[in-house]
């Protein structure tokens, strides 16, 4: 699709063409924009910081969740667990086998990536709702492995303490040192999401999204394509599984599930399914939205006080699935499709044409 560009501006090579950032401006707005990022932690409290470090974690897993669902079409339910994997591989690796993080990490995704690939496997014979209730399936394994078969492993429905991520004798313990290491990865797995999608393996997922019986037609290997869809999604969820674990330090079945697999899924509608800027976009307004939705949950609740524990308990919720009705509702392609619109408006003008 040909994108509208500021008067003046023209490719003169291929590799311009298909740069991500194109102009000088462009290069300047992007480097203020980490540096602004990268300052943060100097003038924000513990707070906000933390919500950041989550920002940054649920990030990736929805990017994993993005190149699945948005670009090749597969539904998934099951990202929480595929994060589950993660965690505990990077958990036992590093707990109870003397790892440092740093080794555990790409072991953690590389986990969740097989596993994601055994799950994955439905997708040759099923699609559509079959899939998405096939990798349901593995929202209700992995926990009850993890809780039962694996406990003297795992710890089962006991909390596994994780020790704290060190950068040679630097234990980074605090919200501060942790933004250091989860942002970074977070802005890289961005970076490689949105190259991956510009690649002949991005284009092969978009056409069996589109069609798979065309694409199959056209030479395109089907099922190999859909399994490395995955095998990359669970990949994404095996890296925010570790650094939620070492986030928290300690990590508990309880601490994905469903819902949390729901959440993600919610946040690619909202930010817009086949869009890596959307995916930013959707997890940057939902999990602020849920801070904010506590914050008048508990101010509303010293006001109302008969009602103060329903508040609290399912003001969230409420708020959360009138966004995603809304959002399908009257913006079915999410904020990455306003935000294309006021790009191309942006470049137009004063042109209203």
């Amino acid at each position: 699709m040909a994108v509208a560009r500021p008067c003046g501006t023209y490719d003169e090579s291929y590799a311009k063409d298909m740069a991500i950032v194109r102009t000088r401006l462009q290069w300047i707005i992007l480097v203020i924009g980490l540096v602004f990022l990268f300052s943060l932690p100097l003038f924000l409290s513990g707070r906000w910081l933390n919500l950041l470090n989550f920002i940054g974690i649920s990030l990736i897993a929805v990017h994993g969740l993005n190149i699945l669902t948005g670009y090749c079409g597969q539904i998934s339910l099951g990202q929480a667990a595929f994060m589950a994997v993660g965690a505990y591989t990077s958990g036992i690796l590093t707990a109870k086998l003397g790892w440092s993080f740093w080794a555990a990490l790409p072991c953690a995704a590389l986990s969740a990536g097989i596993i994601g690939l055994i799950f994955g496997l439905p997708s040759l014979r099923v699609k559509g709702f079959y899939l998405a209730m096939a990798t349901l399936a593995a929202q209700f394994i992995i926990p009850a492995l993890i809780s039962n078969p694996l406990e003297g492993i795992t710890g089962g429905v006991h909390s596994m303490r994780v020790s704290a991520p060190r950068i040679g004798d630097f234990a980074c313990t605090s919200a501060q040192s942790m933004f250091y290491i989860i942002i970074p990865i977070a802005v890289l797995m961005t970076f490689f999401a949105k190259n991956l999608v510009r690649t002949g393996v991005g284009r092969a997922f978009i056409a069996i999204r589109d069609n798979d019986l065309a694409a199959e037609v056209q030479g395109v290997n089907v099922f190999r394509y859909k399994l490395l869809a995955f095998f990359i999604c669970s990949v994404y969820a095996g890296v925010a599984g570790c650094l939620w674990a070492h986030w928290m330090r300690a990590i508990n079945p309880d601490h994905f599930t469903l819902m949390d697999s729901i959440w993600y899924v919610g946040m690619m509608i909202v930010g817009g399914m086949g869009s890596t800027a959307g995916a930013v976009f959707g997890v940057a307004f939902l999990r602020i939205l849920d801070e904010l939705t506590k914050v008048l949950g508990m101010w509303l609740s010293g006001i109302f006080v008969a009602w103060g524990a329903f508040l609290q308990a399912a003001l969230g919720p409420i708020v959360y699935g009138l966004v995603i009705m809304l959002f399908i509702i009257f913006e079915p392609r999410g904020l990455a499709h306003r935000w294309e619109i006021f790009k191309t408006s942006y470049r137009l003008r004063p042109f209203a044409y």
